[in-house]
Protein backbone atom coordinates (compact mmCIF):
# COMPACT_ATOMS: atom_id res chain seq x y z
CA UNK A 1 0.00 0.00 0.00
CA UNK A 2 1.44 3.32 -1.08
CA UNK A 3 1.31 6.13 1.44
CA UNK A 4 0.24 9.55 0.12
CA UNK A 5 3.10 11.91 -0.52
CA UNK A 6 3.20 14.96 1.77
CA UNK A 7 2.05 18.17 0.16
CA UNK A 8 4.97 20.24 -1.13
CA UNK A 9 5.89 23.09 1.21
CA UNK A 10 5.26 26.52 -0.21
CA UNK A 11 8.35 28.73 -0.15
CA UNK A 12 8.15 31.55 2.34
CA UNK A 13 7.60 35.04 0.98
CA UNK A 14 10.84 37.03 1.37
CA UNK A 15 10.41 40.51 2.86
CA UNK A 16 13.31 42.92 3.17
CA UNK A 17 13.19 46.25 4.97
CA UNK A 18 15.74 49.03 4.56
CA UNK A 19 17.50 50.38 7.66
CA UNK A 20 19.56 53.57 7.51
CA UNK A 21 21.60 55.84 9.73
CA UNK A 22 19.46 58.23 11.75
CA UNK A 23 16.22 56.30 11.36
CA UNK A 24 13.35 56.31 13.84
CA UNK A 25 12.66 52.82 15.26
CA UNK A 26 8.86 52.83 15.14
CA UNK A 27 8.40 52.15 11.43
CA UNK A 28 11.05 49.43 11.44
CA UNK A 29 9.44 47.94 14.52
CA UNK A 30 6.07 47.78 12.76
CA UNK A 31 7.59 45.80 9.90
CA UNK A 32 9.33 43.42 12.30
CA UNK A 33 6.16 42.97 14.35
CA UNK A 34 4.07 42.07 11.30
CA UNK A 35 6.51 40.03 9.23
CA UNK A 36 9.31 38.98 11.57
CA UNK A 37 7.46 37.21 14.38
CA UNK A 38 6.71 33.52 13.61
CA UNK A 39 3.01 32.74 13.66
CA UNK A 40 2.69 28.93 13.32
CA UNK A 41 -0.77 29.01 14.86
CA UNK A 42 -2.09 30.69 11.70
CA UNK A 43 -1.19 27.58 9.66
CA UNK A 44 -0.04 29.55 6.62
CA UNK A 45 3.52 29.96 5.32
CA UNK A 46 4.67 33.08 7.13
CA UNK A 47 7.22 35.56 5.89
CA UNK A 48 11.01 35.43 5.86
CA UNK A 49 12.13 38.89 7.02
CA UNK A 50 15.58 40.38 6.55
CA UNK A 51 16.75 43.82 7.67
CA UNK A 52 19.10 45.38 5.11
CA UNK A 53 21.38 48.40 4.99
CA UNK A 54 23.64 49.98 2.42
CA UNK A 55 26.75 49.53 4.57
CA UNK A 56 27.67 47.03 7.32
CA UNK A 57 28.50 49.85 9.76
CA UNK A 58 26.62 50.57 12.98
CA UNK A 59 23.53 52.68 12.33
CA UNK A 60 22.46 55.39 14.76
CA UNK A 61 18.81 55.14 15.74
CA UNK A 62 16.67 57.94 17.14
CA UNK A 63 16.53 57.44 20.89
CA UNK A 64 20.23 57.06 21.54
CA UNK A 65 21.17 53.56 20.43
CA UNK A 66 22.78 51.84 17.46
CA UNK A 67 21.96 48.78 15.39
CA UNK A 68 23.69 46.75 12.69
CA UNK A 69 21.89 45.08 9.78
CA UNK A 70 23.15 41.66 8.75
CA UNK A 71 22.23 42.02 5.07
CA UNK A 72 23.11 44.44 2.30
CA UNK A 73 21.37 45.95 -0.70
CA UNK A 74 21.83 42.81 -2.77
CA UNK A 75 19.46 41.02 -0.38
CA UNK A 76 17.05 43.94 -0.55
CA UNK A 77 16.99 43.79 -4.34
CA UNK A 78 16.33 40.02 -4.29
CA UNK A 79 13.28 40.08 -1.97
CA UNK A 80 9.66 39.44 -2.95
CA UNK A 81 8.52 42.50 -1.01
CA UNK A 82 10.79 45.49 -0.34
CA UNK A 83 9.81 48.01 2.36
CA UNK A 84 11.33 51.47 2.77
CA UNK A 85 10.26 52.86 6.17
CA UNK A 86 11.61 56.37 5.62
CA UNK A 87 14.52 58.44 4.36
CA UNK A 88 17.20 60.28 6.36
CA UNK A 89 16.26 63.67 4.88
CA UNK A 90 13.17 64.48 2.83
CA UNK A 91 15.02 67.41 1.26
CA UNK A 92 18.23 65.52 0.54
CA UNK A 93 19.23 63.18 -2.25
CA UNK A 94 18.59 59.46 -1.91
CA UNK A 95 21.66 57.25 -2.20
CA UNK A 96 22.24 55.99 -5.78
CA UNK A 97 22.84 52.54 -4.32
CA UNK A 98 19.40 52.51 -2.72
CA UNK A 99 17.60 53.76 -5.83
CA UNK A 100 19.43 51.20 -7.97
CA UNK A 101 18.42 48.39 -5.60
CA UNK A 102 14.80 49.54 -5.65
CA UNK A 103 14.75 49.64 -9.45
CA UNK A 104 16.39 46.22 -9.65
CA UNK A 105 13.81 44.77 -7.26
CA UNK A 106 10.91 46.23 -9.23
CA UNK A 107 12.34 44.97 -12.54
CA UNK A 108 12.45 41.49 -11.00
CA UNK A 109 8.77 41.76 -10.15
CA UNK A 110 9.09 42.57 -6.44
CA UNK A 111 6.39 44.42 -4.57
CA UNK A 112 7.71 47.80 -3.38
CA UNK A 113 6.28 49.45 -0.27
CA UNK A 114 6.98 52.73 1.50
CA UNK A 115 5.98 54.04 4.91
CA UNK A 116 5.80 57.76 5.65
CA UNK A 117 8.79 59.57 4.09
CA UNK A 118 9.94 56.38 2.38
CA UNK A 119 7.89 57.59 -0.59
CA UNK A 120 10.74 60.00 -1.36
CA UNK A 121 13.07 57.04 -2.01
CA UNK A 122 10.52 55.39 -4.31
CA UNK A 123 10.00 58.66 -6.16
CA UNK A 124 13.76 59.19 -6.51
CA UNK A 125 14.01 55.72 -8.08
CA UNK A 126 11.31 56.69 -10.59
CA UNK A 127 8.90 54.05 -9.28
CA UNK A 128 6.11 56.56 -8.63
CA UNK A 129 6.20 58.37 -11.98
CA UNK A 130 2.66 58.67 -13.31
CA UNK A 131 1.26 56.93 -10.23
CA UNK A 132 -0.89 58.00 -7.33
CA UNK A 133 1.01 57.92 -4.05
CA UNK A 134 0.86 59.29 -0.54
CA UNK A 135 3.15 60.22 2.32
CA UNK A 136 2.80 61.96 5.67
CA UNK A 137 0.60 65.03 5.28
CA UNK A 138 3.48 67.26 6.44
CA UNK A 139 5.57 66.12 3.48
CA UNK A 140 2.91 65.87 0.78
CA UNK A 141 3.45 69.32 -0.71
CA UNK A 142 7.23 68.84 -0.73
CA UNK A 143 6.92 65.43 -2.40
CA UNK A 144 4.74 66.93 -5.12
CA UNK A 145 7.13 69.84 -5.62
CA UNK A 146 10.27 67.70 -5.79
CA UNK A 147 8.71 64.97 -7.95
CA UNK A 148 6.04 66.58 -10.15
CA UNK A 149 5.43 63.37 -12.11
CA UNK A 150 3.95 61.78 -9.00
CA UNK A 151 0.23 62.24 -8.36
CA UNK A 152 0.35 62.90 -4.62
CA UNK A 153 -2.84 62.22 -2.66
CA UNK A 154 -2.38 63.80 0.78
CA UNK A 155 -5.73 62.68 2.19
CA UNK A 156 -5.55 58.87 2.34
CA UNK A 157 -3.93 56.46 4.79
CA UNK A 158 -2.37 54.42 2.01
CA UNK A 159 -2.44 53.86 -1.74
CA UNK A 160 -2.42 50.33 -3.15
CA UNK A 161 -1.02 50.57 -6.65
CA UNK A 162 -0.77 46.79 -6.99
CA UNK A 163 3.00 46.39 -7.32
CA UNK A 164 3.92 49.68 -5.64
CA UNK A 165 2.23 50.75 -2.41
CA UNK A 166 2.70 53.86 -0.27
CA UNK A 167 1.39 54.83 3.16
CA UNK A 168 0.96 58.06 5.07
CA UNK A 169 2.47 58.79 8.50
CA UNK A 170 4.06 56.21 10.76
CA UNK A 171 0.94 54.58 12.22
CA UNK A 172 -0.64 54.41 8.76
CA UNK A 173 2.19 52.02 7.95
CA UNK A 174 0.45 49.49 10.19
CA UNK A 175 -2.73 49.90 8.15
CA UNK A 176 -0.82 49.20 4.97
CA UNK A 177 1.13 46.25 6.40
CA UNK A 178 -2.06 44.57 7.63
CA UNK A 179 -3.51 45.23 4.17
CA UNK A 180 -0.55 43.35 2.66
CA UNK A 181 -1.28 40.38 4.93
CA UNK A 182 -4.90 40.55 3.80
CA UNK A 183 -3.81 40.47 0.17
CA UNK A 184 -1.45 37.55 0.75
CA UNK A 185 -3.44 35.37 3.15
CA UNK A 186 -7.02 36.61 3.18
CA UNK A 187 -9.17 38.54 5.65
CA UNK A 188 -9.27 35.87 8.34
CA UNK A 189 -5.50 35.84 8.84
CA UNK A 190 -5.26 39.63 8.58
CA UNK A 191 -8.02 40.09 11.15
CA UNK A 192 -6.24 37.72 13.53
CA UNK A 193 -2.97 39.62 13.18
CA UNK A 194 -4.78 42.91 13.75
CA UNK A 195 -6.37 41.53 16.92
CA UNK A 196 -2.95 40.44 18.19
CA UNK A 197 -1.74 44.01 17.67
CA UNK A 198 -4.94 45.41 19.22
CA UNK A 199 -5.63 47.54 16.14
CA UNK A 200 -8.62 47.61 13.78
CA UNK A 201 -8.19 45.39 10.70
CA UNK A 202 -9.29 48.34 8.59
CA UNK A 203 -9.51 52.05 9.35
CA UNK A 204 -11.86 54.09 7.24
CA UNK A 205 -11.15 57.70 6.42
CA UNK A 206 -7.95 59.51 5.63
CA UNK A 207 -5.10 61.33 7.28
CA UNK A 208 -6.73 64.73 6.71
CA UNK A 209 -8.72 64.14 9.88
CA UNK A 210 -5.43 64.16 11.87
CA UNK A 211 -3.98 67.40 10.52
CA UNK A 212 -3.24 69.65 13.49
CA UNK A 213 -6.43 68.65 15.29
CA UNK A 214 -7.11 70.40 18.59
CA UNK A 215 -7.14 68.32 21.77
CA UNK A 216 -10.35 68.40 23.76
CA UNK A 217 -10.43 68.50 27.56
CA UNK A 218 -10.47 65.09 29.25
CA UNK A 219 -14.02 65.38 30.55
CA UNK A 220 -15.28 66.14 27.03
CA UNK A 221 -13.23 63.22 25.68
CA UNK A 222 -14.98 60.91 28.13
CA UNK A 223 -18.46 62.12 27.18
CA UNK A 224 -17.79 61.89 23.45
CA UNK A 225 -16.21 58.46 23.89
CA UNK A 226 -19.28 57.29 25.79
CA UNK A 227 -21.49 58.49 22.96
CA UNK A 228 -19.31 56.69 20.42
CA UNK A 229 -19.50 53.45 22.39
CA UNK A 230 -23.27 53.81 22.61
CA UNK A 231 -23.53 54.42 18.86
CA UNK A 232 -21.51 51.29 18.08
CA UNK A 233 -23.95 49.25 20.15
CA UNK A 234 -26.88 50.72 18.18
CA UNK A 235 -25.26 50.88 14.74
CA UNK A 236 -28.07 49.00 12.98
CA UNK A 237 -30.65 51.53 14.21
CA UNK A 238 -31.39 55.00 12.80
CA UNK A 239 -28.99 57.42 14.49
CA UNK A 240 -29.17 61.19 14.60
CA UNK A 241 -26.92 63.85 16.06
CA UNK A 242 -29.56 64.37 18.72
CA UNK A 243 -29.29 60.69 19.69
CA UNK A 244 -25.51 60.88 20.09
CA UNK A 245 -25.67 64.20 21.91
CA UNK A 246 -28.21 62.69 24.30
CA UNK A 247 -25.88 59.75 24.97
CA UNK A 248 -23.12 62.28 25.77
CA UNK A 249 -25.54 64.39 27.87
CA UNK A 250 -24.70 67.49 25.85
CA UNK A 251 -26.63 69.90 23.72
CA UNK A 252 -26.34 69.18 20.00
CA UNK A 253 -24.28 72.29 19.35
CA UNK A 254 -21.84 71.52 22.17
CA UNK A 255 -21.59 67.87 21.16
CA UNK A 256 -20.84 68.69 17.52
CA UNK A 257 -18.11 71.11 18.59
CA UNK A 258 -16.43 68.67 20.99
CA UNK A 259 -16.84 65.72 18.63
CA UNK A 260 -15.17 67.64 15.81
CA UNK A 261 -12.29 68.75 18.03
CA UNK A 262 -11.67 65.19 19.20
CA UNK A 263 -12.11 63.27 15.93
CA UNK A 264 -11.60 65.80 13.14
CA UNK A 265 -14.91 64.84 11.55
CA UNK A 266 -18.64 65.23 12.10
CA UNK A 267 -20.80 62.78 14.11
CA UNK A 268 -22.77 61.59 11.08
CA UNK A 269 -19.66 61.12 8.94
CA UNK A 270 -18.16 59.10 11.76
CA UNK A 271 -21.31 56.95 11.98
CA UNK A 272 -21.13 56.29 8.24
CA UNK A 273 -17.48 55.27 8.52
CA UNK A 274 -18.30 52.86 11.35
CA UNK A 275 -21.12 51.33 9.33
CA UNK A 276 -18.77 50.82 6.40
CA UNK A 277 -16.20 49.22 8.71
CA UNK A 278 -18.86 46.90 10.16
CA UNK A 279 -19.91 45.85 6.67
CA UNK A 280 -16.41 44.68 5.76
CA UNK A 281 -16.53 41.66 8.07
CA UNK A 282 -19.94 40.66 6.74
CA UNK A 283 -18.77 40.96 3.14
CA UNK A 284 -15.64 38.95 3.91
CA UNK A 285 -17.15 36.17 6.02
CA UNK A 286 -20.76 35.69 4.89
CA UNK A 287 -22.72 35.12 1.70
CA UNK A 288 -25.49 37.50 2.78
CA UNK A 289 -26.83 39.67 -0.05
CA UNK A 290 -25.61 43.23 -0.15
CA UNK A 291 -29.15 44.39 0.60
CA UNK A 292 -29.19 42.47 3.88
CA UNK A 293 -25.74 43.73 4.86
CA UNK A 294 -26.80 47.31 4.16
CA UNK A 295 -29.73 46.93 6.53
CA UNK A 296 -27.69 45.07 9.16
CA UNK A 297 -25.20 47.94 9.51
CA UNK A 298 -27.84 50.67 9.54
CA UNK A 299 -28.06 52.08 6.01
CA UNK A 300 -31.59 53.01 4.99
CA UNK A 301 -31.21 51.57 1.48
CA UNK A 302 -28.77 49.46 -0.58
CA UNK A 303 -28.23 52.45 -2.87
CA UNK A 304 -27.11 54.60 0.06
CA UNK A 305 -24.82 51.82 1.23
CA UNK A 306 -23.23 51.43 -2.21
CA UNK A 307 -22.77 55.19 -2.50
CA UNK A 308 -20.97 55.60 0.81
CA UNK A 309 -19.03 52.35 0.40
CA UNK A 310 -17.73 53.52 -2.98
CA UNK A 311 -16.64 56.88 -1.59
CA UNK A 312 -14.83 55.28 1.36
CA UNK A 313 -13.33 52.17 -0.22
CA UNK A 314 -13.02 53.26 -3.87
CA UNK A 315 -14.74 50.09 -4.99
CA UNK A 316 -18.19 48.50 -4.76
CA UNK A 317 -19.34 46.10 -2.03
CA UNK A 318 -19.55 43.27 -4.59
CA UNK A 319 -16.04 43.95 -5.93
CA UNK A 320 -14.69 44.11 -2.39
CA UNK A 321 -16.28 40.75 -1.63
CA UNK A 322 -14.76 39.19 -4.75
CA UNK A 323 -11.32 40.48 -3.77
CA UNK A 324 -11.37 39.42 -0.12
CA UNK A 325 -13.69 36.42 -0.22
CA UNK A 326 -12.53 34.55 -3.32
CA UNK A 327 -14.99 31.69 -2.76
CA UNK A 328 -17.74 34.21 -3.50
Amino acid sequence: MLLPLPAPRRPRHAVSVLAFDGMAPFELGCVVEIFGIPRPELEVPWYDLTVCAETPADLRVVGGFTMRAEHGLETLAAADTVIVPGVPDVRGEVSPGVTAALRAARERGARIVSICSGAFALAAAGLLDGREATTHWRYAELLQRRFPRVRVNPDVLYVDGGDVLTSAGSAAGLDLLVHLVRRDHGPGVANTVARRLVIPPHRDGGQAQFVEAAVAPVEDDDAVAAAMDWALEHLSEPLTVADLAGAARMSQRTFIRHFGRQTGTSPLRWVISQRIAASLTLLESTAAPVEEIAAAVGFDSPATFRHHFGRAMRTSPSAYRRAFRPSA
